[in-house]
This record gives structure tokens, C-alpha cells and sequence, in this order.
């Protein structure tokens, strides 16, 4: 890569590197993540002064780098990622790297960790902090031996001249590396990839070892002096409020500091009302709680059902779409002259994150302000949620952020966090609020649950000439739930000539939030296997039916500004995947292969699943071979496998067994025991992984390989044994077969 040059300054913000001591600090972000790569600013010395969070580099005369993960940990593997890219600008041996997890802080820009975002927004920058760093201690090394800084390298966390064959260590640099200037971006090289020692090999989670013996890493891990210990009960109706509870009761139990009524808020995302329990250790709160009786108010809620969204569902279906998201040509005519017309309704239900460890928080609210500690992926989100809710200025929130048991996009939300703020204030100590996984599988923010009316059609030719889909999903208010928005351009919209894609909401009152790649999670199984079922009903191959839709253009543009998708990756992904499958074999009834890609969060994945259906309808998932597209560099190998194999176990988890049942306006399950997660028996017997890198930006890997796992596997069912599912979870259908 060439380093670009600094054409606009003024577009840009840097923050200050310092030198601390005798050691070396240098950090930087730009506050827009579309502009091009940044300038490094000077220096601004402040001897004296301890390590400063809004830097990313910090280089002791001991020779440690420490280096600052900014993103939230969430099981993906951005901690040892991130800073990996800067590692390997820097030249500095793995070994010789310390990673410290940034608190919150906007030195460090936007933190979240959602959306696939963290690697394409910040993948570019951290290669130039690295670099720049580097490039300061060849310079540094220069000036000490009195030499052109061209007959420099750095490499093992020194640097060597090449003629002499004299090194220095980084340790010994740092104190003069921090009274250069720093260099233009003009002057600094970013490392050609071909060669990079770090970049694309497997390097282990800096976390594995603490992880592994079980010290404290987690938000459930934070201890603090003189904590107390809460649990909230909320009302089991969404948005019920408390009339009485027997608070003196509670408050007269063993351990019990105090027990009080919380208002709230009517924002179903956040501070809901409810009773909290503070006590002097979690088994006092949990004890106490089996003990509260609360009265509830339970409100218009207490009315809904899913059974009753289905009839409703069932009735808006005869109905036109409340809004329509595309419409090219005339689609009745084109399904009254197809030569096959297949009509089908699919459906799935509401489902839960049910991240291994419940949401909690801790909270010590003094002096005017308060301190957070928070398994969050939206660090930045939870402040304003508490800006908005207690009316505190932002530099009076202090959040440090730890390492979450999972997210999936579940700790987006910051309801957790403000409940704990909220019994902070109160009691005036610090409080630890942890949610049980009753807590946790009811009061979730779901995945909203969805229906889908297709007719399509084919020619004479087998070639698809139709399509009309009617969704009917859910809404809070009217607000569309997360990944409950149909694109115009959702595939095989601007693919196929006579296309009419209609939305239609129920209002409901079950909150909902992003989960693992929202919308994509299910559309990629409607579409993909609507697809299928077109390509069996024109006697086509799917894989060739599929290449056939895509045709031959590079690029398909997106509408009125949307998505554009890079049409030679998607066919490429899909012949790679056939080849390396083995796609097309022969194999005996009972045995299947399915098919499916899909692009979402900027990855282009495909994936087969070759599936064993007995004649008794137990289903086997043989093998799963994904070939996955996200551009030029994979960062961390082991870590992109991970996300890929994590991707198809969850994916088929959520495909066989979960579901949701909504009775009065409340969750029916409780826990694993009703609501039942995949196990070793259930997984695919393997899974193959192949990466094609490709000439594109770096992207990230936590969502996209998951949506095209439920329609190969549903395919491959059909595959198997002629029937076609069409309703989440697989757990509803028969698959017998004889």
C-alpha cells in the first residue's frame, strides 16, 4: 500500500501523542471514518504525566508495548484483532505486546461494536498508527547513530542498521522517539502485504489464558469495596407498572439493605418501571426476590398473543401492503402467462439474544456523577442513555467497558445499564445489578418475528419471470422493530423484471432489538429458499438456476442511493462453494445437498449443507462448506474461522429449536429448558471454511456468514426428502418420510 496524502487537515481531528517519562505515547482518530487516512499530530509533551487514555501505543523502557483495544470484546476477537494491525506496522514482536482494554473515551472515536463495523472502520488507521510509531523510532535510531534514517529497518521490536548490523531495542529508543515531530503521512510507508508476518496468521485471543482459568474478566467479575448486590423485577406484561409490593416485608429479610419502587420510564428500550432488591450478596437479592409480591398494572399489552399476530398476519395478507418497497413491471400479468407459478407462505417466530451471561452492571453513583462497569457493545449509546435518563452532563460518566459473555446484538441496548444507575443513585453506594436468565429470556429485546406471502414465477424456459412478496412484521409505536425492514433492493429485487416487494406492520407491545445480522438472519432463509423452490418447480439446477438470475453484469447499482452488490463476487463465492462441495453428486434418498448465498454487513458468503434425513425424521447436518469473500486481508485466521464455524452452529441452533410463545402479553419461556440451545450431538459432523481474498476493502466476519446457513440446510432437506420447510423452528416439522 502507498501512503496517501494529507489533502485536508481540516477535515480531520487528532488528538495528541504524549511522551510520559521516558517512554513513548501516540495515538489518533478521525472523527469521520469515510474521510481518507489521517495525519499523526506533533507530540504534546507533558513530562510527568501517567499513561493517558486517548492514545493507542504506549512503548516502556523496558521495551513493553502496550497497546489499547477501544472496541468492546464481545467473544469476536476484535481485542487481539485490532491491535494486531497495529503490531504488525509497528514491527514489534507478539510476544513482546501488552493489550489493555480502553475505558470509554473520545480520544478513541465511535466504540461500538455492532454491525460487522469494527475491522472496516478502523482497519486502515490502526495499519497508520502502527506505521507512524515505526516510522518515528527508525528516525529516532537514525539520529543516535548518526546515520540516514534510510539505511534503517525496523523488525522484532528493535531497530537495525544494515551496514553496521547494530540494533536498539524499542526500550531504548522510546525517550528520543517522543521529541520528534511527527511525520507527514506523505512520509510514512504502510507495509506491503505480501509482507506481513502477524496479519493472516493464527494468533490466539489474548484473552484465551484469563478465559481458560477463569480469572475476573467479565462484567459478572467486577468487585469493588463495599459493593451491594441488586436484582429488578420488572413486570412479566411489557410496560406494567408497579401499584404495591410488600417492600417492608423484603426489606425485614436476611441480608435485605433496602427495597424500593422504581418509576421508570415508558420507553420500552429502557428504564422500565420496577422493584429492585438490594442486598449484601447476590444469593440475598435472588432469596429476597422469591419472596416479593408485587401488584402489577399491566396495561394494553396484557391482550396480545401470537396466536393472535398470526391471525392477523393471515388477515393482512388478503390485503394490499401498507407501503410498498419496489415495483418493477406488471407483476400479475407476468404470473398469469408463467408457464409454473409456486405461491408459499413462510413464517418465524420471536426469538431471544440469550447471551451465556445475563445482562448486569455495575453502577456507583457519587460526588454528582457516576461510574459504570458494563458488558455493553454500545458504550457510547449507554452514556447517552443515561445523559437522557438522569439529566447528567456526559463528562460526569465514567463507563469501563469489560469483556461480555456474548452480545449478538443484545447489549446494543442499554436498559441493564440504567437500571443499575438507577439503584446507585438511590442507595449511594456502589451496586452490582445482575439479571437471572429468567431475567434475561424475558425481558430481552427479540427479534421481531415475521411473515412472509410469495407467488413467483417461471417461463417456459425456467427461467423466473415473477415475484411478489407481502411481509408482514411488527412494530413498538409504529417504529418498524430491527431488522424488520424490507429493502427495496433485498435480492432478487433489481434481479428479477417483474418484482413487487410490500410491507405491512403490526403495532405491537414486545420490544425489540438487532440480532445477529438483523433482517439478513431471516430474509437470506425466505428468499433463498423461495428461490429453491422456483428452481425445483422450473426443473433447474438451483446452482444454475441462481448463476442464470445474476446474469452477467459486474455491478448492480442500488436504488435511490442504496446497497450496490458486486455481482462477479456473489457468482464467484457460488462457483466456489459448488466446486469445493462437491455440489451436483449423487446421493441416495435420505441425503441432500442445499444450496444459498447472501451478502449482507459487506461480505459476499455462500454456503452448502449436505444433510442425513432418517426415514423416522431425525435430521443430521453431515457437513457445511462455507466460501466467504470479505476482501483483501483476513486479519486473524483462527479468529475468522471462529466466526465462520460459530456462524453455522448458531445459525443451525436458531433453525432447529428456538421459538418464542407470547401469551397475554408476555414470554411463555423461561429458560434452557424450554428454550433449548444447540448442543455437540445437534452440530454439523464439519465444517469446511475457505476464503477468497479478493482486491476490496477489509471487512468484518460476525454476521455475515450466518443468513445463508438456514436455506442451504432447509434445501438440502427438500433435497432429501421432498419437503420444504417453510416455518421456523425445524423443531415444527415432520420430516418422516418413506
Amino acid at each position: 500500500m502507498n501512503a496517501p496524502v494529507l489533502n485536508n487537515p481540516g477535515r480531520r481531528k487528532f488528538l495528541r501523542n504524549s511522551a510520559i517519562g521516558s517512554g513513548l505515547v501516540l495515538g489518533f482518530y478521525l472523527q469521520s471514518t469515510a474521510s481518507a487516512l489521517g495525519q499523526v499530530a506533533k507530540p504534546a509533551s507533558t513530562p510527568g504525566t501517567d499513561f493517558v487514555p486517548n492514545a493507542f501505543i504506549r512503548i516502556a523502557p523496558d521495551g513493553t508495548v502496550t497497546l489499547i483495544s477501544k472496541q468492546p470484546e464481545i467473544g469476536q476477537g476484535i481485542k487481539t484483532s485490532l491491535p494486531a494491525v497495529i503490531a504488525e506496522e509497528l514491527e514489534v514482536r507478539w510476544q513482546d505486546v501488552r493489550i489493555v482494554q480502553g475505558d470509554l473515551n473520545p480520544a478513541y472515536g465511535r466504540q461500538s461494536a455492532g454491525g460487522s463495523t469494527s475491522t472496516p472502520t478502523n482497519y486502515e488507521e490502526f495499519h497508520r498508527l502502527g506505521a507512524t510509531a515505526r516510522t518515528m523510532l527508525v528516525e529516532a535510531a537514525a539520529a543516535t547513530w548518526g546515520v540516514p534514517s534510510s539505511e534503517c529497518y525496523a523488525a522484532d521490536s528493535a531497530v537495525h542498521h544494515r551496514s553496521s548490523k547494530r540494533k536498539l531495542g524499542y526500550g531504548h529508543l522510546a525517550a528520543r522517539a517522543a521529541t520528534l515531530p511527527v511525520p507527514p503521512a506523505s512520509a510514512v510507508v504502510l507495509k506491503d502485504p505480501k509482507d506481513f508476518k502477524l496479519l493472516g496468521k493464527r494468533i490466539s485471543g489474548v484473552d484465551n489464558p484469563a478465559v481458560l482459568t477463569g480469572k475476573p474478566l467479565f462484567g459478572i467479575d467486577v468487585q469493588l469495596p463495599g459493593l451491594l448486590y441488586a436484582v429488578y423485577e420488572k413486570s412479566p406484561v411489557f410496560g406494567g407498572k408497579v401499584i404495591r409490593a410488600n417492600l417492608d416485608a423484603i426489606k425485614a429479610l436476611p441480608g435485605v439493605r433496602d427495597a424500593f419502587v422504581i418509576e421508570g420510564t415508558a420507553n420500552l428500550n429502557g428504564l422500565l418501571p420496577g422493584v429492585a432488591i438490594v442486598a449484601e450478596s447476590t444469593w440475598a437479592a435472588f432469596s429476597a426476590r422469591k419472596q416479593l409480591r408485587v401488584e402489577w398494572d399491566e396495561g394494553k399489552v396484557a391482550s396480545e398473543n401470537w396466536a393472535g399476530f398470526v391471525a392477523r398476519a393471515n388477515e393482512l395478507a388478503r390485503q394490499p401492503g401498507a407501503s410498498v418497497q419496489r415495483q418493477d413491471g406488471d407483476v400479475a400479468k407476468a404470473l398469469a402467462g408463467a408457464a409454473k407459478t409456486v405461491e408459499a407462505a413462510y413464517s418465524y417466530p420471536f426469538i431471544s439474544h440469550t447471551s451465556i451471561e445475563p445482562q448486569n452492571c455495575t453502577a456507583h453513583f457519587k460526588d454528582g456523577g457516576v461510574e459504570i462497569w458494563a458488558p455493553t457493545q454500545n458504550p457510547n449509546s449507554a452514556q447517552d442513555a443515561v445523559v437522557r435518563d438522569f439529566g447528567l452532563a456526559k463528562d460526569k460518566i465514567v463507563i469501563h467497558i469489560t469483556r461480555s459473555g456474548g452480545g449478538f446484538g443484545r447489549r446494543l441496548s442499554s436498559d441493564y445499564v440504567v437500571e443499575a444507575v438507577a439503584i446507585a443513585q438511590k442507595v449511594g453506594a456502589p451496586v452490582k445489578l445482575t439479571w437471572s436468565r429468567e431475567d434475561d429470556l424475558r425481558h430481552d429485546h427479540f427479534r421481531p418475528g415475521g411473515f412472509h406471502f410469495l407467488r413467483g414465477g417461471v417461463d417456459a424456459a425456467g427461467k423466473l419471470v415473477a415475484w411478489h412478496n407481502h411481509f408482514v412484521t411488527f412494530a413498538n409505536n409504529g417504529k418498524t422493530g430491527s431488522g424488520g425492514s424490507l429493502s427495496g433492493d433485498e435480492f432478487p429485487g433489481r434481479w428479477v423484471e417483474n418484482c413487487r416487494l410490500e410491507q405491512t406492520a403490526i403495532d405491537c407491545g414486545v420490544p425489540m432489538g438487532p440480532w445477529r445480522a438483523p433482517g439478513s438472519c431471516v430474509f437470506a432463509w425466505v428468499f433463498h429458499s423461495f428461490i429453491d423452490e422456483l428452481a425445483h418447480a422450473a426443473g433447474r439446477d438451483p446452482l444454475e438456476f441462481r448463476l442464470e438470475l445474476l446474469g452477467n453484469r459486474d455491478e448492480v447499482p442500488g436504488s435511490n442511493g442504496g446497497q450496490a452488490y458486486n455481482v462477479s463476487r456473489m457468482r464467484n463465492v457460488l462457483r466456489a462453494v459448488a466446486d469445493k462441495s462437491g455440489w451436483g453428486k449423487k446421493l441416495p434418498r435420505g441425503r441432500g445437498q442445499g444450496i444459498a448465498f447472501h451478502f449482507s454487513h459487506r461480505g459476499y458468503i455462500a454456503e452448502v449443507a449436505e444433510v442425513t434425513v432418517k426415514k423416522t425424521g431425525e435430521l443430521k447436518v453431515d457437513r457445511v462448506t462455507v466460501v466467504s469473500d470479505i476482501g483483501a486481508q483476513i486479519v486473524n485466521l483462527s479468529g475468522a474461522e471462529n466466526q465462520v464455524q460459530g456462524s453455522v452452529v448458531d445459525g443451525l441452533g436458531t433453525l432447529m429449536f428456538q421459538e418464542l410463545d407470547i401469551e397475554r402479553g408476555r414470554i411463555v419461556q423461561s429458560n434452557f429448558n424450554e428454550y433449548p440451545m444447540i448442543r455437540i450431538p445437534d452440530a454439523p459432523t464439519k465444517i469446511d471454511v475457505h476464503f477468497l481474498k479478493t482486491n476490496y476493502p477489509v471487512t468484518g466476519l460476525g454476521e455475515p456468514a450466518l443468513p445463508p446457513l438456514a436455506p442451504a440446510v432447509c434445501n438440502a432437506i427438500f433435497a432429501a426428502t421432498g419437503k420444504r420447510v417453510r416455518q421456523f423452528p425445524l423443531a415444527r416439522s415432520d420430516l418422516r418420510w418413506s
